[in-house]
């Protein structure tokens, strides 16, 4: 599977999710909502994370030529997330939300002549979402528009947008399971159109199978009182403008992250994170604003190192779960 699309993937990702435990009684039984409804969250309201990546060789080609290889000595990441609902109710759902991403890397020699080995790049995003929830074959329907921006600590560069629909065929306490369609309205994009599936099922040795595809698959289970582990991959993204020559670029990777995640409520809604395993690149480019991904100036292949993820949320808005 080739890239994905960058912040756009998770946040209807996010919205399908969200969307299934935001309805109301009438659409789906109480019992259901209060699964839905856990102790540790998925989506978060407010969220902070620290990033730490080992030092990796990569190479790179530059307008089609090899360039010297190169080595990544240090990557940090520092990214803050929000996520607000502003209406909620057993039809509508309208929400937002907000990114700011500071991305340090430091290589052991310029990736391309005249440039600096150390960087230091800013990054956001906005982006409002409208879900529908109506019923089709009996089922319940989700319809989802989304609009987007995003830009860099100079100018705000792109405006993106998003069409999702989805069909939940199946809510229990125990599974559920939904299929959907996603259509990105974007001239950068390599897929305009991508299918989405989601999968949840707990089994009786309390252990629960979470596939979101195509953003992560996990095992996950409770632990202690108030902690939760997961084992598994998720699909992360890093994206940044660079400015050069009176020219805009974008520079976009995408990697895999396989690991461990330990997650521990706080209290007084409060979630710490810790992530750690190995980081996989899979597409790592830098091409024209004007131009799609497919038409990179620059291209790099790295070797898989070491990540280590530390953060905490805050989730006012979430409601802990209830004995039904």
């Amino acid at each position: 599977m080739k890239t994905l699309r960058r912040a756009l993937i998770p946040l209807a990702l996010l919205s399908l999710k969200s969307a299934a435990y935001s309805q109301k009684k009438d659409s789906i039984p109480l019992k259901v909502r209060a699964f839905f409804a856990d102790k540790i969250p998925q989506a978060r309201n407010f969220n902070l994370e620290y990033t730490l990546v080992t030092p990796s060789s990569f190479s790179s080609k530059l307008q089609g030529k090899d360039l010297p290889d190169n080595k990544v000595k240090s990557f940090q990441q520092m990214k803050a997330n929000a996520n607000i609902y502003f209406i909620k109710n057993k039809s509508w759902l309208l929400s937002t939300a907000l990114q700011y991403r500071y991305t340090s890397i430091m290589n052991e020699a310029p990736v391309i002549p005249g440039t600096e080995s150390e960087e230091n790049f800013h990054y956001h995003s906005e982006a409002v979402n409208l879900t529908y929830f109506s019923k089709l074959f009996k089922k319940t329907a989700i319809y989802s528009a989304n609009i987007s921006t995003d830009g860099s600590d100079r100018h705000f560069e792109r405006v993106r947008g998003m069409l999702t629909a989805s069909l939940i065929l199946k809510a229990t306490p125990k599974v559920k399971m939904s299929v959907g369609v996603a259509g990105i309205i974007d001239p950068s994009t390599q897929i305009p159109v991508l299918p989405v599936f989601t999968y949840e099922n707990r089994f009786s040795n309390s252990w629960v199978l979470d596939i979101l595809l195509p953003k992560k698959v996990l095992m996950r289970k409770d632990v202690f009182s108030n902690g939760r582990i997961s084992l598994g991959t998720e699909m992360d993204n890093t994206s940044f403008y660079i400015y050069r020559d009176s020219n805009t670029y974008e520079f976009r990777q995408v990697v895999i992250n396989s690991g461990v995640i330990y997650e521990h409520n706080l209290g007084g809604n409060f979630i710490g994170t810790f992530k750690t395993g190995l980081r996989t690149n899979i597409n790592s480019r830098a091409f024209n604003k004007q131009d799609s991904f497919n038409d990179y100036i620059w291209k790099g292949t790295y070797r898989p190192s070491v990540y280590f993820n530390a953060g905490i949320s805050y989730n006012p808005f979430e409601k802990r779960r209830t004995n039904q």
